[in-house]
């Protein structure tokens, strides 16, 4: 089993970010991440992909844009959203 596969497969929710460091709104993404992760704390992960680095995984979930938010609870992916989330909307579907 992957290291990507361990990680989805918790009982809390997993948020995962598909980036790049060349994207502009994935930079307007990275501050709202990290307010979502102090509001919320050990009730949810994030993990940050790089597009550039893992082409295999960002092929897997069909990623064609970034930023991709997939949301998954125990291994299953329950929400998906390409574009900037706001920190409210990602803390009303993250609870």
């Amino acid at each position: 089993m992957s290291k990507f596969s361990e990680i989805i497969n918790q009982d809390k929710p997993v948020l995962v970010d598909f980036f790049a460091e060349w994207c502009g709104p994935c930079k307007m993404m990275s501050p709202i991440l990290k307010e979502v992760k102090d509001s919320l704390g050990e009730a949810v992960s994030i993990i940050k992909i790089d597009v550039d680095k893992n082409q295999e995984l960002a092929a897997k979930y069909q990623v064609r844009g970034v930023p991709t938010l997939l949301l998954f609870k125990n291994g299953k992916q329950i929400w998906r959203q390409s574009g900037v989330v706001q920190k409210n909307e990602l803390l009303s579907i993250l609870k």
